[in-house]
């Protein structure tokens, strides 16, 4: 037989099963989504993780939000479920802090402010100096020692509102509250305030972990409400001189032993083959971290409902994870990736969830060629859903150490745009999250996992 006979015979018998699939598949995948729709856990899920308040790493909210979603897990028809211990970076912020402002009247300004995560403290004692104003991060290095030595340095870095993805403007901006402290302590400074990362302009101050270098000295620093930030520089733009004092009683206790929550469903024909869904369980401590991330946590656990009730096996072993100390630390993805390693398990897909819970907009995967190639194909059963982004890009920090296993990655990608109005806030609460779009993020992620265990994915 001729080659080009040969060709035409495998199109007349494999044709009908390529047409048909897509049109099986989004039948798959409506009955996924009307499941999450209908029956879905995952905002109740949440309100219950949100009463525990927020759950900083190796704090006793943390502790009981791992024993409240390990039933969850358990609840939602898992096979197994179980804790895995990870060392988790252990810091409070303790009780008092405030910060002030004196002009050259004397007149007392008192700010709305938030200690950064795994800040030192000034032992509840007054820490001042003069506030000097910086709008331009690479200011710090040509003005010196001369002029930061004793000074409290004010870094005004808003958010980039040009951006459209607005994670763009965080990462640009957010290099004064990553590196700020310790580039202006090289210089002497004594204290650092850093204008909130927030896209309004609020009363809220905006938490986050600042990272020191160890070969400067470790300095107190804190976030600023936008309204502050916003009104100091209006007022040293007209020339106007303050004095900033500075006080709190932050601890870093080192760390302390604590755990992942794990539960699947395994594969019924490739079960070695792992595919991970997660969140992360710890959240800052000044909000319920209702987005941030109690929402990723509890739509990797409704993956596993929706499949579980809907009687869905899934080829391959469905994982999700409650990745615990993200926020300051990172320990709960070493230990993940550490124990894959050591079990010498076969990771071969993992999504996580840790941009809010908001409307669902795509995906963005870190794979090889032939990988992307696959996933892109299904692009268009996730139109009709409001799914148009499928693009190359970053994952999510708790599953992006299994990279070095060759793991292909993906974050979900929702909505940004009042992402960072919350985000790190006392605003993050339950009452800021609504439930369709939850639901549907969670829809869109088993959705996609579903194919992925279905067909697999070329390495």
């Amino acid at each position: 037989m001729s080659i080009g006979r040969q060709f035409f015979s495998w199109l007349l018998f494999f044709f009908p099963v390529l047409v048909q699939a897509q049109p099986a598949d989004s039948l798959q995948i409506r009955k996924i989504v009307n499941e999450i729709l209908v029956n879905g856990q995952a905002y109740q899920n949440l309100r219950d993780i949100c009463r525990i308040g927020p759950r900083l790493s190796g704090s006793p909210q943390a502790e009981k939000a791992i024993e409240l979603t390990r039933r969850m897990l358990q609840q939602a028809g898992a096979d197994k479920v179980w804790l895995q211990p990870c060392l988790v970076t252990h810091w409070e912020r303790g009780a008092g802090e405030t910060a002030y402002l004196v002009d050259s009247a004397g007149t007392k300004f008192t700010l709305r402010i938030s200690t950064l995560g795994n800040s030192m403290g000034t032992d509840g004692k007054d820490v001042c100096g003069e506030l000097l104003y910086i709008n331009r991060f690479d200011q710090v290095d040509a003005m010196g020692e001369k002029m930061l030595r004793d000074k409290i340095v004010f870094f005004d870095l808003p958010m980039n509102p040009t951006h459209i993805r607005t994670f763009q403007a965080y990462g640009e901006s957010g290099i004064a509250r990553r590196n700020g402290p310790s580039l202006a302590a090289k210089y002497g400074a004594r204290a650092v305030l850093v204008r909130s990362l927030a896209s309004n302009v609020d009363a809220y101050p905006h938490t986050g972990a600042t990272r020191y270098n160890d070969s400067f000295p470790k300095i107190p620093a804190m976030a600023l409400s936008t309204q502050d930030a916003e009104w100091i520089a209006e007022n040293m733009a007209k020339g106007k001189k303050f004095t900033a004092c500075l006080r709190n009683r932050a601890v870093m206790k080192g760390e302390v032993l604590s755990y992942n929550v794990i539960g699947e469903i395994k594969g019924s024909v490739y079960p070695e083959e792992i595919i991970s869904i997660g969140g992360h369980l710890d959240s800052w401590d000044l909000g319920e971290g209702a987005h941030d991330d109690g929402a990723g946590c509890v739509q990797s656990i409704e993956a596993l409902r929706a499949l579980h009730n809907l009687g869905i096996r899934p080829k391959r072993t469905i994982r999700a994870v409650m990745f615990m100390n993200e926020e300051n630390g990172g320990g709960g993805a070493r230990a993940y990736l550490d124990s894959a390693i050591a079990k010498g398990e076969k990771h071969v897909f993992a999504i996580e969830s840790d941009a809010g819970g908001f409307s669902p907009r795509g995906f963005s995967f870190d794979l090889g060629d032939q990988a992307y190639g696959q996933v892109k194909k299904w692009a268009p059963l996730f139109a009709e859903y409001g799914i148009h982004r499928w693009e190359r890009g970053g994952s999510g920090a708790d599953i992006g150490p299994l990279k070095k296993i060759g793991t292909a990655l993906c974050g979900l990608r929702p909505d940004s745009q009042r992402y960072f109005d919350v985000h790190h806030a006392e605003t993050d609460v339950f009452s800021a999250v609504s439930k369709r779009e939850l639901d549907l993020g969670a829809a869109a992620m088993t959705a996609l996992i579903w194919l992925v265990s279905e067909y697999g994915l070329t390495l």
